[in-house]
């Protein structure tokens, strides 16, 4: 009998998520249907009681959706906890297993795919959100040097270092504090580039040999990574890997088995 997985969200149509599932499921001859499922915004809990019904084995979580799903799983990792937000559920019997693959899916990328090493480096995330949220314990278990969160409300900054410092070294306020400051690792973690805009940085923030991450990405360079470009950056990379690992992570999770994502990653590009 093939599972069934898929995503859910509100809005939906946009998400890749079913084409690299789908792959990965080719790849690894997994027998799996992957579908995408787009939920009213109230009605979640739902949505998802009714894919159970059906025989559901997991779903991936997209917006608005990722605190609700932190609520309604009865076991959580580590990293899920930490985030404070799930995005990725595994129906185990009666339990509901949550976890949170985004940054073990920026580690993936960054380490292994791109050749980046972390340990003893300095590292500059900017935002304070959900999406940096979901990455600071991985980041941390890299053991930097140094994390340092920038947002434009500091209070935002300052609660997110607390809640990490017993990880690591952490530190965090405005955009103002980073002048004269230099990073081995900048991580564009806003949300500025969907809008086409840049986070307020100073700038020779970029230390010789830097590695400049965009989360978002695109058929063309975000408006950061230009930025980092004419910074002189030296190496320069968008969200699109982070994507395909993380949703190697949550195909682990959900069959026991790893894909290869430089392929998908491929596929992507090309599309």
């Amino acid at each position: 009998m093939t599972d069934l997985y898929a995503v859910i969200g509100n809005p939906i149509a946009q998400s890749k998520s079913p084409l690299i599932h789908a792959t990965f499921a080719r790849q690894l001859g997994e027998d799996l249907r992957y579908e995408a499922i787009l939920a009213p915004r109230d009605g979640f809990r739902a949505a998802v009681a009714a894919f159970r019904s059906q025989g559901g084995k997991g779903l991936n979580v997209t917006v608005p959706f990722k605190l609700e799903a932190f609520a309604l799983a009865t076991l959580r990792t580590e990293r899920a906890e930490q985030a404070g937000a799930v995005n990725t559920l595994k129906f185990d019997g009666e339990n509901i297993v949550g976890d949170n693959t985004d940054g073990a899916g920026l580690i993936d990328d960054i380490c292994n795919r791109l050749g980046f090493t972390l340990a003893g480096n300095r590292v500059l995330l900017m935002g304070a959100g959900g999406a940096a949220r979901g990455v600071l314990l991985p980041l941390l278990r890299e053991h930097p040097a140094t994390v340092t969160i920038a947002n434009r409300t500091v209070e935002k900054a300052i609660a997110l270092v607390r809640r990490f410092e017993p990880f690591g070294v952490i530190d965090g306020g405005d955009y103002a504090r980073l002048a004269g400051r230099k990073f081995d690792v900048v991580i564009n973690a806003t949300s500025a580039s969907l809008h086409g805009e840049l986070p307020p940085v100073p700038a020779a923030l970029f230390a010789p040999g830097a590695l400049a991450y965009d989360m978002d990405y695109g058929s063309a360079p975000t408006r950061f990574l230009n930025y980092a470009r004419e910074q002189d950056a030296t190496r320069l990379a968008d969200g699109l890997g982070m994507l395909v690992a993380q949703a190697a992570e949550s195909f682990l999770l959900w069959r026991g088995v790893r894909p290869n994502v430089e392929s998908v990653i491929a596929q992507l590009r090309g599309a």
